[in-house]
């Protein structure tokens, strides 16, 4: 969804706007975070491991605050956390303070908050999660480089470091001691766990980045050929550059609003930025069946974000 976000910010500015450069840099750490991610879910894709388990992507699940795990492996013996991380160059992992710091190729030097304070965190969090349901499971955790071309030249004093090819491997050398859950728990608390998960919504791109309202440009975007200016017509719309015919163009670009703007829309707001007449945007809020506050001129419409799915074939969020 953040990644979704800074493209449909990026699509509507124009080419010379400051605020690119730093959209672009953010795009780029965002998609290689999900490209390493990936590349570590292939690697349990393939590899069939011989013993009860359970894989979650991606996990927010609510404690006493919420967190995120790249990716949790649970079986009934113990839990496995990995903290993935995608960062070219040569990387250092401090201590003191704990740091992780890339040295590019040019010899340019970075700072990133270290992954290994990260997964500490969570693997305190689960655990808490976890005793907040009478449950008692050691809690195993791991940091994951993506590629081998990372080079670690100073690794942590004490977190174990795995490329995604070692994953299977180390967690085969995990002693299996006695069984903490019986078949029956282990199942119930993978649903606990898929039903405690939030999804992650993350800040109006104007607000995260404080770019003014204006600087927008407002229309409906094409999926096919990816220019602002579809035309509404009768249960549909139509591009007049490719002449593809869409009529779900308006779902996708109300979500573009509530990523780069605001968490609601009113009708005006709704007609101007799909530039449509008044009566058109009240048919097209009132089939969202989105909540709403207020009555007539000063009603808002609230996006509910569970509503959407991301549709891997197509490559887009789609409303269910």
């Amino acid at each position: 969804m953040k990644l979704e976000g800074l493209i449909a910010a990026q699509n509507r500015l124009a080419v010379s706007h400051p605020s690119l450069p730093v959209l672009a840099s953010k795009r780029f750490s965002v998609e290689a975070g999900i490209g390493g991610e990936e590349r570590v879910a292939e690697v349990f894709r393939k590899d069939s491991l011989p013993f009860e388990h359970r894989i979650f992507h991606d996990l927010s699940p609510s404690s006493v605050e919420q967190f995120q795990m790249d990716t949790y492996f649970m079986t009934p013996w113990y839990g496995f956390v990995l903290e993935v991380k995608n960062i070219g160059g040569v990387l250092e992992f401090k201590d003191n303070p704990a740091q992780l710091i890339r040295t590019r190729e040019d010899g340019q030097r970075d700072g990133f908050d270290s992954p290994v304070v990260q997964l500490e965190r969570n693997q305190e969090l689960l655990s808490a999660w976890l005793r907040g349901r009478g449950i008692q499971l050691p809690v195993y955790g791991a940091v994951s480089l993506a590629y081998p071309k990372q080079i670690v030249a100073v690794p942590p004093a004490k977190t174990k470091i795995l490329f995604p090819n070692l994953i299977p491997s180390y967690i085969r050398s995990i002693p299996q001691q006695t069984k903490k859950l019986d078949i029956e728990t282990f199942n119930w608390l993978s649903g606990e766990l898929l039903a405690s998960h939030q999804r992650f919504i993350p800040k109006p791109i104007c607000e995260s980045y404080r770019i003014p309202f204006g600087d927008f440009q407002p229309g409906v975007r094409c999926v096919t050929c990816g220019r602002i200016g579809m035309i509404k017509l009768p249960r549909t719309w139509q591009c007049p550059f490719c002449e593809t015919m869409d009529h779900c163009a308006h779902q996708r670009t109300l979500l573009e609003w509530f990523l780069i703007f605001n968490r609601r829309i009113t009708n005006r707001e709704c007609r101007e930025f799909l530039g449509v007449d008044i009566q058109t945007a009240k048919r097209i809020l009132t089939s969202m069946h989105w909540q709403f506050e207020g009555t007539f001129r000063n009603r808002s419409y609230i996006m509910d974000f569970n509503n959407i799915v991301y549709d891997q074939t197509k490559r887009i969020f789609v409303f269910r």
